[in-house]
């Protein structure tokens, strides 16, 4: 093994190893090992360049401010109070409810921005029926992965398997993934009744507190929602019909962004840019020319050739064993740099003579999506809810949520591996 591969896998390790310890912030990690990369000649810039995937960033920027300016309207705190209007009150309904919009929203905005959203309502509610949040914070967890599993924006793993493979259009991750990830959702509904019915009971007068709430009020600025519904409407179109007219999703995704802004003037320029997660962007960054290193040495090629002898380039053995192995990856480390290494070694399988490969990227959204119930550090999302609570004065831990999550991963795993074998091996 030459000088330059062994620098290129110990550079990757050591940062892999730092990103999973979170000692210091995974950005900062990811963009020094960038460097590292290129400094010590294993990519040029040139080439390194070359690795980043604009399409996964164009789209999750363009998302992020249409989004946050769509927030600023007070929407989503009203769609939450009239949910748990609508459910009369009961925390058990509530509860149920929040969980499907945090699925709903995590299809369509992604699952970050969807929690973000979604807890600080879930705090306000679970205040005025004096229930302890932590069951609706864990059901949001599992619904935001759940979600974001179903479409090609739900979650920064799909963004970049279709970036990476250009046949694997919006409409074609719907068609694909979409039926797995409803019937798993709904299948979980009378588990959760079953586990946290009795952990959410509170009185009839604070179930009519709910009901005097007046979700209109929350509605701060109409015509500003009016401009961003038809903005949200028109992208999610566009991405609908993207591979029709030839147009990236991160195109749709800018174009709708910067239409947004616009339309609702300069003034919302800086704090629209100040809310992107310029954090997570770098970190994508530097995690691309990272791989990018490991492709340029050939350290991915001899991954693949590895994993196809081990399955003898058996289509349906290598679908089991890259669902198995990115679930329970995935649980233990972020999905987003697994992911980032495992595309380029399934597109090397192709080269190999594995002939198709459609289950395999099915198998890997899947495995990377769902994973990221088996534990708290599984996806960001989970972070970030854990955050929000520990502010808030709950501490969620990471033995509470492998208890429910990680049963939950083992049950979605078990079903995504039959869907797999009976849509797409039979």
């Amino acid at each position: 093994m030459e000088q330059q591969t062994i620098l290129a896998i110990a550079i990757f390790l050591i940062a892999y190893a730092l990103i999973i310890s979170e000692k210091i912030h995974r950005t900062i990690v990811a963009m020094i090992g960038a460097a590292l990369m290129v400094i010590f000649g294993i990519v040029s810039q040139e080439t390194a360049i070359h690795h980043i995937d604009f399409n996964t960033l164009g789209l999750l920027i363009g998302m992020m401010i249409i989004v946050n300016i769509t927030a600023e309207t007070g929407l989503f705190k009203f769609v939450a109070i009239w949910a748990a209007k609508k459910a009369k009150g009961r925390p058990l309904a509530i509860l149920i409810v929040l969980m499907l919009l945090t699925a709903l929203g995590s299809a369509f905005l992604d699952n970050v921005t969807t929690v973000l959203l979604m807890v600080p309502v879930t705090f306000s509610i679970t205040r005025q029926l004096r229930v302890n949040p932590l069951p609706f914070l864990i059901t949001q967890i599992i619904a935001s992965n759940i979600g974001g599993t179903a479409t090609l924006i739900g979650d920064p793993p799909n963004i970049m398997i279709g970036s990476a493979v250009k046949e694997l259009t919006f409409m074609a991750f719907i068609q694909n993934l979409m039926p797995i990830a409803l019937f798993i959702l709904v299948l979980l509904i009378p588990i959760f009744i079953l586990l946290f019915r009795k952990h959410i009971q509170t009185t009839p007068e604070l179930m009519q507190s709910i009901m005097d709430l007046d979700e209109k009020e929350l509605l701060t600025d109409k015509k500003l929602l009016a401009k961003c519904l038809t903005v949200l409407g028109l992208t999610i179109l566009g991405f609908f019909i993207h591979q029709l007219v030839h147009i990236e999703s991160a195109t749709v995704a800018l174009a709708g962004a910067f239409l947004l802004l616009l339309l609702t003037g300069e003034h919302m320029l800086e704090e629209a840019f100040a809310k992107v997660e310029w954090p997570t962007i770098f970190f994508f960054v530097g995690l691309f020319i990272l791989v990018g290193g490991l492709i340029e040495t050939g350290v991915i090629a001899t991954l693949a050739e590895k994993a196809v002898a081990l399955t003898g380039g058996n289509v349906a053995s290598t679908s089991m064993l890259i669902l198995w192995l990115s679930a329970i990856a995935s649980a233990f480390i972020d999905n987003i740099p697994f992911v980032a290494t495992m595309i380029p070694m399934i597109q090397d399988m192709g080269s190999m003579g594995v002939s198709n490969l459609e289950p395999l990227w099915w198998s890997l959204a899947l495995g990377a999506c769902l994973g990221g119930n088996g534990t708290l550090i599984g996806a960001s999302a989970n972070l970030i809810v854990a955050g929000m609570a520990a502010k808030e004065g709950y501490t969620l831990k990471f033995t509470t949520f492998m208890k429910y999550g990680f049963p939950i991963l083992i049950l979605s795993i078990g079903l995504s591996s039959a869907y797999v074998y009976l849509r797409y091996l039979m």
